[in-house]
């Protein structure tokens, strides 16, 4: 797995930063393309409108703000897969914000998001079934003899 980072997409570019992902639905105000320096950009993984609206930087409102965009990343798989992959690399990612609040912006909940174990079966506990000692043997069926 590869290493995480955050940056903020005004700040200059370094090769430390291995491919650098916007993650904002914005594209940052007064910055050209070419200055940015975006490798890629999954728009589609930012907060709503709604919600980045509602969430207005408030850190009293951020536990809330991150289990809500923890919802809405759940419903784009797809985006947060590709992602996913890109940081199961070898190479850094650096995911890039506009935000001037670095602890308290969608990049910081989405790197948690990454950084949590992924559910493979979905979070469903899987039924305990109970094991044999080695070289213990399996119990016979019985018959009953009828002669």
């Amino acid at each position: 797995m590869s290493v995480v980072h955050l940056k903020r997409v005004y700040d200059e570019a370094s090769p430390e930063d291995g491919t650098r992902v916007l993650v904002d639905r914005l594209w940052p105000r007064g910055l050209t393309r070419e200055a940015a320096k975006v490798d890629l950009w999954l728009k589609d993984l930012a907060p709503s409108d709604k919600l980045r609206h509602w969430f207005n930087h408030d850190p009293e409102r951020w536990p809330e703000f991150r289990k809500r965009y923890r919802a809405e990343l759940a419903e784009n798989s797809e985006d947060l897969e590709m992602l996913r992959r890109l940081v199961a690399g070898k190479k850094p990612v650096t995911l890039l914000f506009a935000a001037k609040d670095t602890e308290h912006n969608n990049a910081v909940a989405l790197k948690e998001r990454l950084s949590a174990r992924p559910r493979g079966n979905g979070g469903v506990k899987k039924k305990a079934t109970p094991r044999r000692r080695s070289g213990a043997q399996a119990p016979r069926a019985r018959t009953s003899n009828h002669s």
